[in-house]
């Protein structure tokens, strides 16, 4: 039976059956590796939040295998049929939950609503299918912490307590995009690795934001969240003494994003560089990113992670 260490596609079987039991499972996404659990289990979604220390109130994204499987827990109307031509992918939509749905509560933070995907990466699928279960799956590190983009990194953070399924790097290295459908009006929860503009353009009308102290109907809405220990400085023109820097673009020697100005670039390396910096850095000056696609979302992660440290709430 597989412990808490890394593991291959060799062993889906076998994790899918822990799934099944009611245990915790990390595996992995072409954003961010995800916590798995199954999200129609309460005592198996409760082991998130204590394994990640997470707030009570903050919902969860559910995962799926196919279209089928999520028409079977959200009613979808047809603007939120549109926006699924975006799936498999990086792209979260917040939708009525089916009364006999069986996701749990706990899910859904109280909310009658379901933010669901269906993740751009083949083993997620397989897992996912293997299991036969919707997976709820925050990102794979503990409340507040940056999010994961390597098995090795999930490892780390849980001290190697729950078995990781490796799927290799991360390839977009920034959560979904969270969007809210209510009837034809469609607003952005979190930024996230589908621009907003993109998904404007092949709907074919503006995307609402939502407000910066909205209640919390989503995952990433919490002020402060996806924080390194150090603390950042942010639209840093250079770095003060005792600072490490991160760059983006051309320019100052050191850690650097993206040192040709590439957003996607950028986004993929965030988490993995900030971890690496926090290894040894108390401060850190973050070069200016422009907030212009992908850099919406590079630039919200970065302001929670900048923003002052509250304690969890249980």
């Amino acid at each position: 039976m597989p412990t808490g260490a890394v593991h291959d596609r060799s062993d889906i079987a076998e994790l899918a059956a822990l799934l099944r039991a009611g245990e915790l499972v990390a595996f992995p996404t072409e954003t961010v590796y995800g916590l798995g659990a199954d999200a129609t289990n309460s005592d198996a979604v409760l082991k998130i939040y204590e394994a990640k220390g997470r707030p009570r109130f903050n919902p969860l994204i559910v995962h799926v295998a196919d279209l089928a499987m999520a028409e079977r827990l959200v009613e979808f109307s047809p603007m939120a049929r549109k926006l699924a031509q975006f799936w498999p992918g990086p792209l979260t939509l917040v939708l009525p939950r089916r009364p006999d749905a069986g996701i749990s509560d706990i899910v859904t933070a109280g909310l009658d609503t379901v933010g669901i995907r269906i993740p751009d990466h083949p083993l997620a699928r397989e897992l996912i299918r293997a299991a036969d279960r919707p997976l709820a799956a925050p990102s794979a590190n503990r409340s507040g912490k940056l999010s994961p983009t390597t098995a090795d990194q999930v490892v780390k953070g849980f001290q190697g307590l729950v078995p990781v399924l490796d799927g290799g790097a991360s390839q977009s290295g920034v959560e979904s995009t969270i969007l809210a459908v209510e009837g034809e009006t469609v607003t952005q929860l979190r930024a996230g690795a589908l621009p907003r503009a993109e998904i404007a353009a092949a709907i074919g009308r503006p995307i609402a934001q939502a407000a910066h102290d909205a209640r919390i109907a989503a995952p990433g809405m919490l002020a402060s969240h996806y924080a390194p220990s150090a603390t950042l400085r942010l639209d840093a023109e250079y770095p003060e003494p005792g600072e490490t820097w991160l760059g983006f673009g051309p320019g100052r020697a050191g850690a650097n994003l993206s040192p040709k100005g590439d957003l996607r670039e950028a986004a993929r390396n965030l988490f993995s560089m900030l971890h690496e910096l926090d290894e040894s850095a108390t401060r850190i000056a973050v070069a200016p990113i422009p907030h212009t696609g992908l850099g919406e979302a590079i630039n919200d992660r970065l302001r929670r992670a900048a923003a002052p440290r509250t304690p969890a709430v249980h």
